[in-house]
């Protein structure tokens, strides 16, 4: 039950959280994608420090579909630099984590 991550991923509006969650999950780069609704993220760009709201997807896969996740949501994000960040799993229900490699 190694090798299991958690990608956090925003986005600029629900819209397009759940398009690209849906996707993800359509082609088996997500065992499943949760979206919270809205966050708010304080974030230097440019220079500038920024306050927006924001959705985020949380979603569970393993590292073995991480680049194909990365590249896939890239290419459906509407920014420049999206924020997809992979974060291990160090345990949870083991009949879950079975379920997210499949």
């Amino acid at each position: 039950m190694e090798n299991r991550i958690v990608c956090l991923i925003t986005t600029p509006g629900y819209e397009e959280a759940e398009r690209i969650g849906r996707t993800l999950v359509e082609k088996k780069l997500a065992a499943c994608c949760s979206i919270i609704p809205r966050v708010v993220s304080i974030y230097e760009w440019k220079g500038k420090i920024n306050s927006s709201e924001e959705c985020q997807i949380i979603a569970k896969t393993t590292g073995e579909r991480l680049d194909a996740l990365v590249a896939e949501t890239k290419s459906l994000h509407s920014q420049d630099v999206p924020e997809i960040i992979a974060l291990p799993i160090i345990g949870g229900l083991p009949a879950y984590l079975d379920w997210l490699g499949r």
